[in-house]
């Protein structure tokens, strides 16, 4: 069943005004109601945060790349859910590689990890290198493995170096681009969507 778009006068009462863009495909209604923002607005909107979501499994739509390039001089502050799908092939590796094409330079805080049957259970902190398992609740955080810290140390030093280049509120200002995975039936990634929202407020 699909969510409504919500009227500012619907949405819980909130400092920021959050505007999503994104094909519909990417569960864009869903994902500003879920968290108190508005779908499908003109980029030319004043905003406090553009939120794109983009389905791995369908790409990045002209609009979508429209309204990011219409944000380029206005320095508003921009973050990327990646939706990932139990039942699709592509991942969020893909989405991040398309992401870095189409929109601007990404940064991925964590990279995405998978349980034995190869749907997404947890997430890796690149900064702290911890693991967040979702499937506990609450989730469980905890350090990570030797050979997980071996995965991702390349991931972890062009993750810092961009980190060091914009500064740690470069995300406020508008020059760094987080790509944030998001199941769309599940708790995994959330915490960490909310977590940026509200360093804005």
């Amino acid at each position: 069943m699909s969510i409504p778009s919500l009227s500012a006068n619907e949405l819980p009462e909130s400092s920021l005004r959050i505007h999503f863009f994104g094909h519909e495909s990417a569960y864009i209604a869903q994902i500003a109601h879920r968290f108190g923002g508005l779908a499908d607005q003109s980029p030319e909107s004043e905003c406090d945060l553009a939120v794109f979501a983009v389905n791995p499994a369908s790409g990045i739509d002209a609009p979508t790349i429209s309204a990011w390039e219409a944000m380029n001089d206005s320095m508003v502050p921009r973050l990327i859910i990646i939706v990932l799908e139990e039942d699709s092939e592509a991942d969020f590796d893909d989405a991040v590689m398309l992401c870095n094409r189409v929109f601007d330079q990404t940064v991925t805080p964590f990279l995405v990890l998978h349980d034995d049957s190869g749907l997404p259970c947890a997430l890796i902190s690149l900064q702290t290198q911890e693991i967040i398992d979702y499937s506990t609740t609450p989730p469980t955080i905890s350090d990570s493995e030797s050979e997980h810290k071996t995965l991702v140390s390349e991931f972890r030093d062009e993750y810092l170096e961009i980190l060091e280049t914009h500064g740690e509120d470069g995300f406020e200002a508008g020059v760094l681009f987080p790509a944030i995975p998001l199941t769309m039936n599940g708790p995994l990634g959330a915490d960490i969507v909310e977590s940026y929202i509200a360093r804005l407020n």
